[in-house]
């Protein structure tokens, strides 16, 4: 009877390790996959070279020669805060969108927007005519700069693009006419959920919409 104990209590202690071990040799084995497939000039999906983040909204206000643009200062895991224009006036206050989880494009060049630097893009769902428009907004708990994935938050990434192979290669003008909700109002890329390690990414309302 005792050894009966000790082999069911040996069978239960190893079972975590065990399981561990397992996700570690699976991770190992997609890495290696991916790197065989580089190797083989086999193209990896455009959306996993997209640097797509969670962002904590510090700060958003008005420009102040563009009407229908704000400012925003948004947390996306780096020393200092991205600052981001986007045009979201018509749409929103800037109180909605100060404080919330949203999504960032990351790897796109700086540019100016009416003579103000906006280093990035926030991600939004809207409706054919653009007459709805709903920020994609991360579950609590998601951490300002981790980066989203899709399908399983136990997948393995590509190394992003960097900001001049993004324009370069044109590789969000590849991944965009893919990204819509799903009936659930869950960001999607061909049907593959948008994950935080907190859950999907969602919009309010907005169902089977385009996202950008």
């Amino acid at each position: 009877m005792a050894f009966a104990l000790r082999a069911v209590h040996s069978i239960a202690t190893a079972a975590p390790a065990f399981r561990a071990t397992a996700r570690v040799a699976r991770r190992a084995a997609a890495v290696q996959t991916r790197a065989m497939a580089d190797e083989a000039g086999e193209e990896v999906s455009p959306v996993e070279l997209v640097d797509v983040r969670v962002g904590k909204v510090l700060k958003a206000y008005k420009h102040p020669e563009a009407d229908k643009l704000y400012i925003e200062e948004i947390d996306v895991g780096e020393a200092e805060p991205r600052q981001i224009c986007s045009g979201l006036v018509p749409y929103m206050s800037a109180e909605e969108i100060e404080g919330q989880n949203v999504i960032v494009l990351a790897n796109l060049k700086s540019r100016n927007l009416a003579g103000v630097p906006s280093h990035g893009m926030i991600l939004c769902a809207s409706d054919e005519a653009h007459e709805n428009v709903e920020l994609l907004v991360c579950p609590e708990g998601a951490a300002p700069g981790e980066r989203v994935k899709f399908g399983s938050w136990d997948g393995e990434q590509s190394q992003p693009h960097t900001e001049n192979q993004m324009k370069k290669k044109k590789t969000w003008e590849k991944v965009a006419p893919d990204l819509k909700t799903t009936a659930d109002c869950v960001a999607a890329y061909k049907g593959l959920e948008m994950v935080t390690s907190a859950g999907p990414v969602k919009c309010k309302s907005l169902a089977n919409a385009l996202i950008g």
